[in-house]
């Protein structure tokens, strides 16, 4: 089975995370549904990973919290995106956090359709590997 990976990296200060990234949370949490339901019986596994950064980590590169990438390429690269920022809260301080920008659209929270059309785009390169591989060795997908 093929793996598509959601990789989701966020700051965690003292327990506490900003309102952007808990609202990115909630938003990967519903973009998961529908990618399982859609890339299961095409024989693709969804994989999701959270990952914690501490706040030193955080103060070197603000612009990496709430950060995705799928199958290893940013969010952004899939969908044609570009990063912004922007101050946030108490949690973050001082520091601007991260923003994706689509189509003159700012978004602080990243809406799951926008996880979802990443992991669809993901999803097609996959097949379309799968179908190129199975091609060379004079196999016909089915």
């Amino acid at each position: 089975m093929k793996r598509l990976e959601i990789r989701w990296q966020r700051l965690i200060s003292s327990g506490e995370t900003c309102p952007r990234c808990s609202s990115t949370e909630k938003e990967l949490e519903k973009a998961i549904h529908p990618l399982k339901q859609s890339l299961t019986p095409l024989g693709i596994e969804v994989v999701v990973q959270k990952d914690e950064m501490s706040i030193q980590e955080f103060e070197k590169d603000p612009l990496r919290s709430n950060q995705i990438w799928v199958n290893k390429r940013p969010l952004e690269d899939w969908l044609a995106a570009q990063v912004g920022q922007s101050p946030c809260c108490e949690v973050c301080g001082p520091s601007d956090c991260r923003t994706l920008i689509l189509e003159g659209e700012t978004y602080e929270t990243i809406p799951a359709e926008m996880i979802v059309r990443a992991g669809l785009f993901a999803a097609s390169e996959l097949m379309r590997s799968e179908s190129e591989d199975l091609c060379c060795l004079g196999e016909v997908p089915r």
